[in-house]
């Protein structure tokens, strides 16, 4: 069988994990993937498994035996899928008179392949694996991008905005919201027609990708002329530079008479209360040095007072 397209299409960030109580199984199939260019780990039983997946995660595809000790294959099914949907799983079995294939999918797999097994079949079984991940990715990316810019969303914005702030006040890290809107747009549409409008919006989407750090750095199209980003690991004074950044750039494009205004705030956690009220906070502190910005004559950047004390 030609093996080719398999192993071209894989991403390098694809992941697996081995789950068998059998070394000499569990050790084989990690020759083969790793033979392949793929990460692999093992693990003897479902609890190691789990233990695994918490502390070396995000695995892509786990393929795990049915029958071991500890923790069954499908027990670690049930609980890889309550816990972290996204991975996909392949039930392996030598016990298929015992095994009804209906168990298999209604604990969470994605297929089942019946011990001995050749590894073109198991190939296969992969291959359809990373298409259908690889179409989810796609219709995902379609409800999360902005259609006219290629950027996040706002319904992504909305969705992103509260995890990343949870990551920023578990682990200790600053995290900034910028709020960008682009002054006289109206009058630029007026003037220069709608399609040159989109045209504006596009590029200074891109002048924002490429002044920040690619998949670090998270920008949105908020909606109509204003964009927002998140930048995580910073301090103000790095982000007040990267901002100024973009707005020099955007400047240089001579979108005359549109200007940039910026307002810039960092998020700050209250323990005592619901971290919505402080994810809120954040938006509306940023909102409000936007606003201070526009309000002094836009194409500048304002810093929240509170972030000032910072």
């Amino acid at each position: 069988m030609e093996k080719t397209n398999f192993w071209l299409q894989k991403p390098t960030d694809l992941k697996f994990l081995v789950v068998d109580d059998e070394a000499p199984v569990r050790e084989a199939l990690k020759e083969y993937l790793e033979g392949a260019g793929y990460t692999c780990e093992v693990a003897a039983n479902g609890k190691e498994a789990l233990q695994k997946i918490s502390s070396d995660g995000p695995f892509t595809i786990i393929i795990t035996d049915i029958v071991m000790p500890e923790m069954d294959g499908l027990s670690l099914i049930r609980e890889v899928k309550k816990n972290w949907p996204e991975i996909d799983l392949i039930a392996v079995t030598g016990h298929a008179k015992n095994i009804k294939y209906i168990d298999v999918i209604k604990a969470g797999a994605s297929d089942f392949i019946r011990k001995p097994f050749d590894l073109d079949e198991l190939e296969a079984k992969i291959t359809r694996l990373l298409k259908e991940r690889k179409l989810r990715e796609q219709l995902r990316a379609m409800t999360i991008r902005d259609p006219l810019t290629g950027i996040f969303n706002r319904r992504f914005f909305e969705e992103k905005l509260p995890e990343e702030c949870h990551r920023a006040w578990r682990q200790n890290y600053p995290l900034h919201l910028v709020m960008f809107d682009i002054d006289h747009f109206k009058q630029y549409n007026d003037s220069y027609g709608h399609q040159a409008g989109d045209e504006l919006l596009r590029r200074f989407a891109n002048i924002i990708l490429s002044s920040t750090r690619r998949y670090v750095d998270l920008p949105f199209r908020y909606g109509g002329d204003e964009f927002a980003l998140l930048i995580p690991h910073c301090n103000t004074p790095s982000v007040c530079k990267v901002v100024s950044r973009i707005l020099n750039r955007y400047q240089a494009e001579g979108f005359e008479p549109t200007t940039l205004s910026a307002g810039i705030a960092r998020f700050v956690r209250h323990e005592e209360a619901l971290l919505s009220k402080d994810v809120d906070d954040l938006i509306f502190r940023a909102d409000e040095a936007l606003y201070e910005a526009k309000k002094r004559g836009g194409n500048r950047l304002v810093i929240d007072p509170k972030t000032k004390k910072l």
